[in-house]
Order: C-alpha cells, then sequence, then structure tokens
C-alpha cells in the first residue's frame, strides 16, 4: 500500500459517464460521481479509496450509433463529466501531464476525457477540433464498426487501411496533441496507424492475445510495434479478454508478465474498462480494489520503479509527449 500511494495511478479507460446521465425510464437510476455506489465500478469515493490519480473518462456514445445523435449524445456527457467535477471537492479535470502532477501533489483525483469511437464527430476534422477545445485529449477512430475515419474490428471483411479522412485526420491530431488510441481498430487499420504514425500511440484497455485469444487483444506483433512507437497499453479487466476460463487479478498479471517479457517494463499500464463490463476478474472487482495488481507484481519480484512505471508512469511518459 506504501508504494500504491506512492504512485502517480493512471486508468485509461472507463465507461462511467455513460452511467451518470439519465437512465431510460429511471431504471437503474442515474448514478453520481460524489456518493459510493453499491452497484458498477466507480466514483470519487471508491477512486480515492483505490488510489488512483487519473482517470480517463470515455465519451462512448452507442455501438451503430445514428449521426447527430451522436454527436448530441456526446456533449451531453461532456456536460455531465463537467458538472460532475464542478459539483464535487477533491476531483479536477485535467488537460496535460503538468496538471496531473500537480493534482496528485495536492492530494486530489483528477479526470481527463476521451473519445471512444469517432461517431460523433460525423466525419468532419472540424469537430475534431471542437472536442478539443472542449478538453478531450484522447480519440479512437471506431468503437467495433464502421466510421468515416477508420473500420473497427467488427468490420471483418474490410481488411482495409485507414481512408485518407483517417490519415488527415492522424495528421491534425499530432498537430493539436491528442493521443491515439488503437483499441477496436479492425487488424489491418492498426498496421495502417503504425505505418502512417510518428508518434506515440497507445491500446487504451486491450490485453495480449498470446494469453487470452480474443480479437479485442493485441498480438505479439502488435505490441513490439506499439512499443517501437513508444506506446502503452492499458491493462483490460473485462474476463473475457483475461482469461477463457476463469479471471483473476492473478490471470490479469499474467498479461502484464507477458509484455514485459516481450518488450520490458516501459509499454504497459492500466485500462480497466470499468463500467463498460458486465463482470470484473476476482480480485479486481471495483477501481476501490486496483491496490490488489500492486500486491501482485510486488509478490512476483517487481522492482519498485518498474511498478511505478506500469502503475501511471508509463502512460504519463505518453501524455508529457503528446498532449504535452
Amino acid at each position: 500500500m506504501r508504494l500504491h500511494r506512492e504512485a502517480v495511478v493512471v486508468d485509461t479507460h472507463c465507461d462511467t459517464l455513460m452511467k451518470f446521465l439519465r437512465q431510460p425510464q429511471g431504471v437503474p437510476p442515474a448514478r453520481r460521481l460524489g456518493e459510493k455506489a453499491d452497484r458498477g465500478h466507480i466514483d470519487l469515493p471508491r477512486m480515492i479509496e483505490g488510489g488512483v490519480t487519473c482517470q480517463t473518462f470515455a465519451v462512448y456514445t452507442g455501438w451503430r450509433a445514428f449521426v447527430p445523435e451522436a454527436t448530441l449524445v456526446a456533449l451531453q456527457m461532456v456536460d455531465k463529466f463537467y458538472s460532475e467535477i464542478e459539483a464535487n471537492e477533491g476531483i479536477v479535470a485535467v488537460t496535460s501531464h503538468d496538471e496531473i502532477i500537480d493534482a496528485k501533489k495536492k492530494g486530489l483525483v483528477c479526470g481527463l476525457l476521451s473519445l471512444e469511437g469517432a461517431e460523433p464527430l460525423m466525419g468532419e476534422i472540424a469537430l475534431l477540433r471542437v472536442f478539443y477545445r472542449l478538453g478531450v485529449r484522447m480519440l479512437s477512430f471506431a468503437w467495433n464498426y464502421r466510421t468515416p475515419f477508420a473500420d473497427g474490428l467488427g468490420a471483418k471483411r474490410a481488411e482495409s487501411k485507414l481512408p485518407e479522412l483517417g490519415v488527415q485526420a492522424l495528421e491534425e491530431m499530432e498537430r493539436l496533441g491528442m493521443i491515439f488510441d488503437v483499441s477496436h481498430l479492425a487488424d489491418t487499420v492498426f498496421w495502417d496507424v503504425a505505418d502512417v504514425m510518428k508518434e506515440p500511440f497507445i491500446a487504451s484497455h486491450s490485453n495480449c492475445r498470446a494469453v487470452c485469444d480474443h480479437p479485442r487483444n493485441l498480438t505479439d506483433d502488435m505490441i513490439q510495434a506499439l512499443a517501437d512507437h513508444g506506446g502503452v497499453m492499458g491493462m483490460n479487466f473485462a474476463p473475457a479478454f483475461v482469461d477463457k476460463d476463469k479471471a483473476t487479478v492473478e490471470k490479469m498479471v499474467d498479461h502484464v508478465d507477458h509484455i514485459v517479457g516481450l518488450v520490458g517494463p516501459d509499454h504497459v499500464g492500466l485500462g480497466s474498462d470499468f463500467d463498460g463490463i458486465g463482470s470484473t476478474p476476482e480480485g479486481l472487482e471495483d477501481v476501490s480494489k486496483m491496490p490488489n495488481m500492486t500486491r501482485v507484481m510486488v509478490s512476483r519480484g517487481y522492482s519498485d520503479e518498474d511498478i511505478l512505471k506500469i502503475l501511471g508512469g508509463n502512460h504519463l511518459r505518453v501524455f508529457k509527449q503528446v498532449i504535452g
């Protein structure tokens, strides 16, 4: 716990914002950031308990989202992000590496915005700039299906590369200082991104296909390519991505072990997918249990330095380089 409290713990993906919106017919009722709930995975009291410093909150507008409904829902979620933070002491919104470090020094939790899927952009790079001005600092071009920017992994027959619009958007993201997220992309698009990108990119919530054979996980070749770009993988707690039989915190760290053995300790972090998954590994039931990741890594002989990198230092390196 001493080591965990010392760390700047960074989680690059959760779907909690959609749980704060009014639910259809009020069942279940919308949750609040400042109230500890007996359901779901993330709220401010449990983030404090789990020692999380920086939580990336995804703006996710749904599968096969209707345009412009996706843009409307995304803006509602951005508004909810800021209104919930403003209503609670102990948490601040951040858009840069230095703001995260400052929050840690002040003993505060902080929240960063990402777009999971480019449906809200309506095929317009101008809207990419608008969402940047609203504080979004991370973007994936697709959830599982096709957008004007790229194909998700659900577009199985596409075998596509980035369209010209996708290449232009990547160039604009590099100019602005936005982190590109390859989680959910079709394999062929991943490889095109690796060819086109100059800056580091991340897989915000993906594991290792060699450890658990699931299409949302990355192959060893992909992990090597991501590492060659200086990128980081955020470990996803979805049981189906962890182990085919029984997912536990120990099995979760097996993925960490695999990445470290393949490319070293500088390219792995946390990306829980909390509130976007129906169940969790044993020992990672919600964000308050995050110290169990540290406990298992300590038990396996990881050095303090490497644990601090995995808990957040690696993501912070990418944040500093890309978003400033």
